[in-house]
């Protein structure tokens, strides 16, 4: 039997993803979570084989959560499902040691087949999503620089930014020069915009 953890914040997709795993003959739901910082004290409790997480949940992320899962219950394997595919979404997760990376609006049968090949050991990515990711250009922002741009989508202003970050502000003006730079962008505006579609931020 193939103990599942499920991690969702929409009520109603936890419980419609619960209850499609719940008709697998050999798989059992043994533990649910409504955000990420649940994540970790769900898993210690019942020590699921696989970790079903949503990336985008309240607290943690679902990506952080499976690197935490990764460090203190090292034995359960991560499947992540996101609605939006993108690029630099499943880089991360990769780069997590993420085994299983699926969109939300893939089969149901594929769900369950994903929970087994992910508990065999192997590593499952949506086909579409891993061909897009091949061909996408990687993120020439640094983290930082991204930390910056993030704070600028937000709505901070130049000095706020230097606060949040303990920069001064000539080291962040020089950070949103650069960022406008690599990503070719007409101003501060337009790279939130391309790096936004790009899914780094």
């Amino acid at each position: 039997m193939i103990r599942v953890l499920l991690a969702e914040d929409l009520h109603l997709i936890r419980g419609a993803l619960a209850s499609l795993l719940r008709l697998e003959p050999d798989i059992e739901v043994v533990a649910e979570a409504a955000d990420g910082d649940a994540v970790l004290p769900a898993a210690l409790a019942h020590r699921p084989d696989v970790a079903v997480l949503d990336v985008q949940m309240p607290g943690i992320d679902g990506i952080e959560a499976a690197a935490v899962l990764r460090e203190r219950v090292p034995g359960c394997r991560v499947l992540v499902l996101t609605q939006l595919g993108r690029p630099e979404v499943l880089r991360r997760a990769l780069a997590t040691g993420v085994q299983g990376f699926m969109l939300k609006d893939a089969p149901p049968a594929d769900l369950a087949a994903a929970v087994r090949r992910v508990h065999a050991g192997e590593t499952v990515v949506d086909p579409a999503l891993a061909a897009a990711t091949i061909a996408a250009r990687a993120n020439p922002l640094s983290p930082r620089e991204v930390d910056v741009l993030r704070r600028a989508a937000g709505g901070d202003d130049l000095p706020e930014i230097a606060a949040a970050l303990h920069l001064t502000r000539g080291t962040v003006r020089n950070y949103l020069g650069a960022i406008v730079t690599k990503l070719d962008a007409r101003n501060r505006l337009d790279a939130v915009r391309i790096a936004t579609e790009a899914g780094w931020l």
